[in-house]
């Protein structure tokens, strides 16, 4: 089955490279209002280039240049910075999906995501970002990512965002993969345990020295991002603590987490769970090969939050991924291997997969993929063919 995936997977490329045009012609939010194209800020979607992460982490604002005047709508008042249009723009996933083993050994997961995202300067080097996920595998998830973020405070390198946002995002951005496949470790949560490196609210504040060392303290409710009750959105009376400290090395970017605190399934009862997480993570990036990779080790005392502890569970995981961008200067082709381990002492969280992924860019705003995962764990594989668009 799996040597079957295999010659599927280069049949789907001989025929992609077959039928893909020589030029595309996308203009998403951003690229409409600045008369960018998309390859700008993306080396594939959703993928950033290094000019796309400065954009971001400038609020928004060009990092090389002052904001053109035709983006903005002239009020008369000097204190107000108002976009000429609201930026709006959509991404649609769609995929077909085989499988080894189950019950449905096959799907059309058609779409499997849509969302309306919007993006922009609310003031100078201030601005906001939000998606609303209007469909997630035909079930309405609502909004996910919303911050306000303030860039530069006072003059220096120092910013400040609040919002929701995924905990991982100073770590690697989940939302920008190429893989179908997660990065398993961010999303596993140990027993009845809200705690993950996913989805939270609450605030970060960043700063950059001048030796290229960033660092990052995140503050959250540390219960995800469910529905208020009684017009709280936190659960109880912890609030979660996130710290990380990065250094860049000519092509090599090291850095460090850590994670802690504590949490209860509600206020009013005693048993909680306190917990940590920390790890490493190094990056190597030139312009044909960029590889990625996270160890995370965790300890939780009371996952269940039981009456009585028992021993604290222990919880490890790393993922490695490699990115092959072969021909940087039209980056059209993209190779990607990806490997997901976790282990932990509570029974069901045993995880270990391979997966390698095949990416061709058949317009500027559109990737079309695809995907053979190996499931070692539970020796079974997945093959998923299907594309990324954004506009």
């Amino acid at each position: 089955m799996v040597r079957r995936c295999f010659l599927i997977v280069a049949f789907f490329t001989v025929l992609i490279a077959a039928l893909a045009p020589e030029t595309g012609r996308a203009i998403p939010a951003f690229a409409r209002k600045y008369g960018f194209s998309c390859s700008t800020c993306h080396v594939a979607v959703p993928k950033l280039k290094s000019y796309g992460d400065e954009f971001a982490g400038n609020g928004y604002q060009l990092p090389d240049a002052d904001e053109p005047p035709r983006a903005f709508k002239d009020a008369g008042d000097d204190r107000l910075l108002l976009q000429r249009e609201l930026p709006l723009a959509i991404r649609f996933d769609a995929y077909a999906r085989f499988q080894t083993e189950g019950k449905i050994k096959s799907d059309f997961q058609m779409p499997f995501g849509l969302k309306l995202m919007s993006g922009g300067n609310i003031a100078k080097n201030v601005g906001y970002y939000f998606y609303f996920y209007m469909s997630e595998l035909g079930e309405m998830t609502g909004v996910e990512d919303a911050f306000i973020y303030f860039n530069n405070i006072g003059g220096t390198e120092l910013d400040f965002l609040a919002g929701q946002f995924q905990l991982c995002d100073p770590l690697y951005k989940r939302e920008l993969r190429l893989t179908y496949e997660d990065y398993q470790i961010y999303t596993t949560r140990v027993g009845q345990s809200n705690a993950n490196l996913t989805y939270d609210r609450g605030f970060i504040l960043s700063y950059s020295l001048p030796t290229k060392t960033d660092l990052v303290l995140q503050v959250v409710n540390g219960n995800g991002i469910g529905m208020a009750e009684d017009d709280l959105t936190d659960n109880d009376n912890f609030k979660n603590v996130f710290l990380k400290v990065s250094q860049d090395i000519s092509i090599v970017n090291i850095g460090m987490f850590g994670y802690t605190g504590q949490e209860k399934t509600d206020v009013e009862k005693k048993e909680k769970n306190k917990f940590y997480m920390v790890g490493p993570n190094l990056t190597v990036s030139t312009d044909r090969i960029e590889f990625n990779t996270q160890y995370v080790a965790r300890s939780d005392d009371n996952p269940d939050f039981l009456p009585v502890k028992g021993d604290k569970i222990k919880t490890d995981g790393f993922f490695g991924e490699l990115i092959v961008n072969p021909f940087p200067a039209k980056s059209r082709i993209f190779g990607i291997l990806l490997y997901n381990k976790v282990n932990s002492d509570y029974d069901g969280l045993e995880y270990e997969t391979v997966t390698v992924n095949l990416s061709y860019m058949l317009h500027t705003n559109m990737r079309v993929m695809a995907e053979v995962t190996r499931d070692i764990e539970n020796e079974q594989s997945r093959f998923v063919v299907g594309y990324v668009s954004g506009f």
